[in-house]
């Protein structure tokens, strides 16, 4: 893990990707932020609010078996929780428009 200060979000995301190298990790990433998203409209649309309980072992349990076994370093989140948090997203969204390989 590199104990470097960043400063931006921009600073930050190649370090980031440099820690998400493995497509199984990625893919773990993927699956587990599209099942939280679901999850999350699902219970807002039908009002079973106890639901969004799940919502932090789904989004941090699928990406941690990646890091852990696949990826086999420690997730950046809990160095950088914010940064980590945003570069999850950011993450997503450029494996959904191919930006980065899924």
């Amino acid at each position: 893990m590199s104990g470097k200060e960043y400063k931006t979000f921009a600073d930050f995301y190649p370090f980031y990707l440099s820690q998400h190298t493995d497509p199984t990790c990625r893919r773990l990433h993927f699956v587990g932020s599209a099942l939280l998203l679901f999850v999350l409209g699902y219970s807002l649309a039908t009002s079973q609010f106890l639901l969004l309980l799940s919502l932090p072992v789904i989004g941090y349990g699928f990406a941690w078996v990646g890091h852990f076994f696949f990826e086999k370093n420690r997730p950046a989140t809990f160095t950088y929780p914010m940064y980590s948090f945003i570069g999850d997203w950011v993450m997503f969204k450029d494996m959904l428009v191919g930006r980065i390989r899924f």
